[in-house]
């Protein structure tokens, strides 16, 4: 069991960590960055045998790992709050404590999977869950993809997909074309968007469409849309499929900071209801690479003092806020799509356990009480979040350990709730 001690700890380094890592670092204290993926960079600037990384994330990635008061820890994950200031991680060679003054928390978010038939069939993915597959190596060449679901997401895993050799037969954008020709006509407030979006341009992509069903035997063979209101029936090797995203803010509420709608709440600052705790990028709302880069500069400075350098950089956050606004504007969810899955649909893939076992019950804590729902790997993070989207309850509480971890680690768990820690 390793103990560490640091000045100031980050959680995740996607951009906005590794944006924090550089903003704090200039103060000369000890820096510790914490993130469950082997490489940095988040989702967003993942890197794999079939990637190559931005020159902006290579640049990031240098500039970290040259500070000599900044360790990086990958492949190591958070799973519980022993006291205030102090957590409990598990990585590769054991579990340990780590000791912090202060804390940034950069934790992200992961993609809304909604259920609808046949969405457990071999061959259906989420979009962002295909993308990363694609960057560690998976082989789609001469495949035929179809890409579904809400947001700009699908344009990225469309051009990843063409990359790779794939064929892309559907880009099925639930939002209406109305919405998607004013966001259009408003990129030229960020120019760096406006020329993204040319470069994305797919003319698969059709508005108003989304999907119906996946069909297949014992994996997926075509996938059933609705576009314009018009059925049609696409023959596939491969469905990836998202609704947007939703910020990770676990750890947060485990913490005690407070949540707005959800999201961590932070003040101008990117500080969270809780002292010496801060917040930045997509846990505080998602927003992109460009906001999230500029809200961990923030946090950084903001954690060790530097008020100079965060009164600098608010233009600039706010000016990616507002483009922010704009995309949740732009693909805020339809009511149909609520209405895709039918009673023998599986929620929780995990357990097997199907919508109609969830019908009537008034929170996630009921359906669990009645069911096996949330009870597997994902340990709720894909099925709470889908059934808080289909049917409105409140967000559930965090449990501990906040990720499945291996037996020594829940023995430590056990040993520090014994001793009252």
């Amino acid at each position: 069991m390793s103990d560490f001690h640091c000045e100031v700890l980050i959680v995740g380094a996607g951009p906005a960590g590794l944006a924090a890592a550089c903003a704090a670092a200039e103060s000369g204290l000890r820096i510790r960055v914490l993130d469950d993926n082997p490489r940095p960079g988040g989702q967003i600037w993942r890197d794999g045998p079939q990637v190559r990384l931005p020159a902006l994330a290579r640049e990031y990635r240098q500039r970290v790992e040259a500070l000599p008061n900044v360790t990086l820890q990958s492949s190591c994950k958070v799973v519980a709050l022993r006291k205030p200031g102090q957590l409990i991680y598990e990585d590769a060679a054991g579990c340990g404590t780590i000791s912090y003054r202060q804390l940034i928390l950069c934790c992200g978010a992961r993609e809304l999977l909604l259920p609808f038939p046949g969405w457990t069939l071999p061959g259906v993915t989420g979009a962002g869950g295909l993308q990363a597959q694609i960057k560690h190596g998976l082989q789609v060449a001469g495949e035929r993809v179809a890409i579904a679901g809400s947001g700009p997401l699908l344009l990225a895993v469309a051009d990843c997909v063409i990359r790779a050799g794939g064929e892309v037969v559907m880009v099925a954008e639930q939002a209406p074309l109305g919405r998607l020709a004013g966001f259009a006509g408003g990129l030229w407030r960020w120019p760096a968007k406006l020329r993204q979006s040319f470069s994305l341009f797919n003319r698969r992509y059709r508005a108003s469409s989304h999907v119906l069903e996946a069909v297949g035997a014992q994996r997926l063979e075509a996938v059933r849309v609705i576009q314009n209101g018009r059925i049609k029936n696409i023959a596939c090797e491969r469905l990836a499929c998202g609704f947007g995203l939703v910020a990770n803010i676990e750890l947060a509420m485990l913490l005690g900071c407070r949540i707005a709608g959800d999201a961590i709440a932070v003040d101008r600052q990117q500080k969270t209801s809780l002292p010496q705790v801060y917040a930045a990028g997509e846990c505080t709302g998602v927003g992109g690479s460009e906001l999230s880069l500029a809200e961990g500069a923030i946090a950084g400075y903001a954690a060790t003092g530097n008020r100079e350098r965060v009164a600098a950089l608010l233009a600039q956050r706010d000016k990616w806020r507002l483009f922010a606004g704009s995309v949740a504007r732009t693909f805020a969810l339809g009511p149909q799509l609520a209405a895709l899955a039918t009673p023998e649909t599986l929620l929780c893939r995990c357990e097997d356990v199907a919508m109609a076992q969830l019908t009537g019950q008034p929170n996630w804590s009921a359906a669990k009480l009645a069911s096996r729902c949330g009870m597997g790997a994902c340990q709720g993070k894909i099925c709470a979040t889908a059934a808080r989207q289909l049917f409105g309850w409140p967000l559930p509480s965090p449990r501990v350990p906040l990720t499945p971890v291996r037996t020594e680690t829940l023995a430590s768990l056990g040993r520090a709730e014994a001793e009252g820690e």
